[in-house]
């Protein structure tokens, strides 16, 4: 028959208890480091995925427009006939 040792139970206890405080420690200090940068960044005036891709499209549109109106313009100079784009 085998004793249980009454030391080994307690250290064991004591470690299981340990890593329980220490995984709290760790997702509490992640989620203290998340919410500072969070703020940071938003002090920052960084602008989002989403608004930057916004601007990019309008002013991919806008260079397209303005190359049209230059070939435009250089047809009626050149007293041609301009070609529809």
């Amino acid at each position: 028959m085998q004793t249980r040792n009454k030391f080994l139970d307690d250290m064991s206890q004591l470690m299981t208890n340990a890593m329980g405080v220490a995984q709290g420690a760790k997702t509490e200090a992640e989620t203290a480091m998340k919410g500072f940068i969070d703020r940071w960044m938003a002090d920052r005036d960084f602008v989002t995925r989403e608004e930057f891709d916004a601007v990019r499209a309008m002013a991919q549109k806008a260079r397209e427009e303005n190359e049209a109106l230059a070939a435009r313009i250089a047809a009626l100079e050149a007293g041609t006939k301009p070609r529809k784009a």
